[in-house]
């Protein structure tokens, strides 16, 4: 490098001030006597060596990571603090300010020159500040009016994953993504910094490695005298997870209202479905019975009161209540149906009601009860009669009060919800047994509908056979089948005492076995105990042909289905439901097979004694 003259060493020697000259790689060339005589340390003891060398190190880990990349970056260090370890080892706090000599009329760097001065009280409050500055837990940094970082907190550094000479005397927009870069280009940045403050502006920063980090940025400007802004301190707050949180929230409610309006619309078709399947919209017939019963759901159904609908097994008494529902105000909420013949009795108030964890052995989690998922709309206590009477008078309390607790909760939940229950039990007759509470009979039986059976509905028989038959072709695949005259007859003869579930399933059970479009209600029906003479019907393709009716009396009949009935049991151990039960042999409801044995007087034979 090019060495300063004789004269001009000669002022340094004598300058009253600490002064030293470096070198461009930041050496110890020269000293005034004043360095001297402050620090104890000749010229020969320094030089070759850095001011880091004299330093305390956390002086000396500063001048490495932020004054050296400052100057570097600016070309000047202005009053930055320094502590330097005397030759004697006591501390020196002293303020440095550098500035670099070049070659005249060139930008050939020569050497730079330092003044050391001891700092003020306020300037050691402001190194005390800046201490404070950089050890707080916040991410902060400090630009000057052009956006070059001249501070950063330490936390800062560690949320980016850089050191501070790394930083120090870089633009800002080095550090943030290409999308918040772009609005500040062209001049804007500055313009931005020369307002003076902002508050939460959300920006995205760019990590060492490349990940991204959502930030919301508040500022406080620091003015000169002339009211220029000559500095902005700017705190950061990262709100990346509070961002990716909210954006799967988001994303979770965007797939619950998806699902929702899926769901909505599988409700609307299965609803349609189910109208159609189950007609709410025309009961299938027109028998002056029918026209009875269909008149009274037509007055009860816009009302709130309870519905006790009575029938045989089989009459349809669950399809009266989906119609009560569907024309009542109700309808848009749901219809939660319970058998309660299903539910063991241990379990009745924990299925009605709900419960909550560890109310009982078994009780891993919350329960809801039906009642609870019938709010605002129907409840259907199908089998009602087999309610245990322990259970009876709480099922009175959230019939009359609307309010129930859940087993194990001393909780009490409201609800609103209309009761439709339905029996094939004679109930009044139950109530003098002492077998069902007597003021829950009359809270149910508000309006009692009556189902009456197939056998006392006339050609209705004919009508629905007709709508099964072509229901099941459709669902089977199957060409369109017809009944011979016949046929016709001996629907009409037969007592159905499975009522309308029985003729389905006879009809069901005849598609099946129909071949070559002839269909084989003979085969059907005689499972169901009615002799087979002249049943078959011919051939769809031929004419229909008049075939003389065979009578069979009723004791013949009931013979014939007693010996069906009983053939099915033995074949299957004379287990009566389950998978190849005889319930399932016979295409009918363990139900409906449990009251004919009653009604024939069929038990299962006692084991002999080994």
């Amino acid at each position: 490098m090019a060495t300063p003259t004789p004269d001009s060493v000669g002022l340094l020697h004598s300058l009253p001030l600490l002064v030293s000259v470096m070198d461009r790689e930041g050496r110890f060339v020269d000293i005034s006597d004043e360095w001297h005589r402050r620090t104890g340390y000749s010229r020969d003891d320094l030089r070759g060596k850095r001011p880091e060398d004299l330093a305390t190190p956390a002086s000396a880990e500063r001048i490495r990571q932020e004054y050296v990349p400052q100057l570097r970056r600016t070309g000047r260090l202005d009053r930055v603090a320094v502590t330097f370890v005397t030759h004697d080892g006591a501390a020196l706090d002293l303020l440095a300010t550098t500035v670099p000599v070049f070659e005249p009329g060139t930008t050939n760097f020569l050497y730079s020159v330092s003044l050391f001065r001891e700092p003020s009280d306020r300037e050691r409050y402001e190194r005390r500040y800046i201490d404070l500055y950089e050890s707080t837990p916040t991410m902060l940094h400090t630009v000057d009016k052009d956006g070059r970082i001249i501070a950063v907190s330490n936390h800062w550094l560690e949320k980016l994953g850089y050191q501070r000479k790394e930083v120090i005397g870089r633009s800002i927009l080095d550090f943030v993504t290409d999308e918040s870069r772009r609005p500040l280009m062209g001049g804007r940045l500055q313009e931005l910094i020369s307002l003076g403050g902002m508050q939460n502006v959300p920006r995205q920063m760019l990590t060492r490695s490349g990940d991204v980090i959502d930030v919301l940025l508040s500022a406080r400007a620091e003015r000169d005298a002339q009211g220029e802004v000559v500095r902005l301190l700017v705190a950061s707050k990262d709100v990346t997870e509070r961002n990716r949180s909210e954006a799967r929230l988001r994303e979770a409610y965007g797939e619950i209202a998806r699902l929702k309006e899926e769901l909505e619309r599988e409700r609307d078709y299965l609803r349609e479905e189910v109208n159609l399947s189950m007609n709410y919209g025309r009961i299938v017939g027109e028998s002056p019975a029918l026209a009875a019963m269909l008149a009274r759901i037509d007055a009860v159904a816009g009302t709130p009161a309870s519905v006790l609908i009575i029938g045989e097994t089989g009459s349809g008494k669950e399809l009266v209540a989906h119609a009560i529902h569907g024309r009542s105000r109700r309808a848009d909420g749901p219809l939660v149906k319970v058998n309660c013949a299903a539910i063991p009795q241990e379990l009745f108030e924990s299925e009605f009601f709900g419960h909550v964890r560890g109310a009982f052995t078994g009780a891993h989690r919350d329960r809801v009860g039906r009642f609870e998922l019938a709010d605002g709309g129907t409840i259907f206590l199908d089998e009602v009669g087999e309610i245990p009477l322990a259970l009876q008078g709480k099922l009175l309390r959230v019939l009359q009060e609307q309010e129930f607790e859940r087993v194990g909760d001393d909780k009490t939940r409201k609800v609103d919800v209309r009761v439709i229950a339905a029996t094939n039990k004679d109930l009044e007759k139950a109530v003098e047994a002492g077998e069902f509470r007597e003021d829950l009979y009359y809270r149910l039986s508000v309006f009692p509908v009556q189902v009456p059976p197939l056998r006392k509905r006339g050609n209705d028989v004919i009508q629905l056979a007709g709508h099964f038959l072509d229901q099941v072709c459709r669902q089977f695949g199957r060409a369109p089948l017809q009944f011979s005259e016949a046929q016709v007859e001996a629907l009409k003869r037969y007592d159905w005492p499975g009522n309308v579930r029985e003729l389905k399933n006879v009809i069901e059970r005849a598609v099946i076995l129909s071949r070559g479009g002839a269909l084989r209600l003979d085969l059907s029906l005689t499972e169901a105990g009615v002799p087979a003479d002249g049943l078959q019907a011919p051939a769809r393709a031929a004419d229909p042909v008049a075939v003389t009716p065979v009578v069979v009396t009723e004791a013949a009949m009931r013979d014939a289905q007693r010996r069906n009935l009983v053939a099915a049991l033995e074949a299957t151990g004379w287990r009566v439901s389950g998978k190849g039960g005889a319930a399932e042999l016979l295409g009918i409801r363990p139900t409906t097979l449990a009251d004919r044995m009653r009604s024939f007087g069929i038990e299962k034979p006692k084991r002999r004694g080994r």
